[in-house]
Formats: C-alpha cells, sequence, structure tokens
C-alpha cells in the first residue's frame, strides 16, 4: 500500500517553438505571473519560464510543437461576467478559436483556444458541482 496520497496539482509544463509567444499568452491571456526565467542557464532540458496563473504553476520549455491537434487541454476557471473579456484577449493575440461542443443548458460557458504550438486551451464558466448537478437531470 502506498503511504502517501496525492497532494494535488505540482505543475504543467509546456513545450513550445517560441518563449515569448508562449509568454504573451500565459501572461495577456491566463493573467500568469513570470516568476523565473532560466535565460540561457538551463538546469532541464532546454530554456525555460515558470509562471503562477490562478495559482498554478505552469513551466514552459522550448521544444517542438505537438504533431497535431487534437482536443486534450487544460482547462482554467474563470467567471462568467468575464467571457466576453477573455475573448478580446485571445482574438488580440491572434489564436485561433475551436468551436465549443454541444453542451446542455446549465453546464457552464466555454472558450476553447489553440496556441501556435498545438495546445488546447479552456476558460469554462462553471464549476463540477454545477455540471453535476446538470446531469443528474438527464436529457431534459
Amino acid at each position: 500500500m502506498i503511504e502517501g496520497k496525492i497532494e494535488g496539482l505540482s505543475h504543467i509544463t509546456l513545450m513550445t517553438s517560441d518563449l515569448a509567444r508562449m509568454t504573451a499568452i500565459v501572461e495577456q491571456v491566463l493573467d500568469g505571473k513570470e516568476i523565473y526565467s532560466s535565460g540561457d542557464e538551463t538546469f532541464s532540458l532546454s530554456r525555460e519560464k515558470f509562471f503562477i496563473a490562478g495559482g498554478h504553476w505552469i513551466a514552459v520549455m522550448e521544444g517542438e510543437s505537438l504533431p497535431s491537434r487534437t482536443y486534450n487541454h487544460i482547462a482554467f476557471k474563470i467567471p462568467a461576467s468575464a467571457i466576453d473579456d477573455y475573448r478580446a484577449r485571445i482574438e488580440k493575440l491572434g489564436l485561433e478559436f475551436r468551436e465549443s461542443r454541444p453542451r446542455v443548458e446549465g453546464e457552464g460557458h466555454s472558450l476553447y483556444f489553440y496556441d501556435h504550438d498545438n495546445h488546447l486551451f479552456e476558460l469554462h464558466a462553471g464549476t463540477l458541482e454545477e455540471r453535476l448537478d446538470r446531469y443528474r437531470q438527464g436529457r431534459l
């Protein structure tokens, strides 16, 4: 038996072909604050930067882009009242939106967008509890 349990999310690492472009996305769309930049003194696989966004540690490292786009994604919670503001931020950086999947009323609204390395991000206004409550109602 394992003595310890998962305590929570440690960090998310994303590979990027362009640290400056990814920095703009993390700072301008995800409200991230840069807390470390390796510059040319690398300790890991390549040059990297660390950010705190929504209380989470996000590491971005120089490397190859993902070869294709999928529905694998990282979702960040935002207030419903801020959807239009976030849409404007994404548009300002010229990022490509992905159509939201079909939803039933009450499970929350989302904005999906791809970065230049084929990562898919979701900005979601809603909670797990709200979604589960809605799903328990079945298809109305």
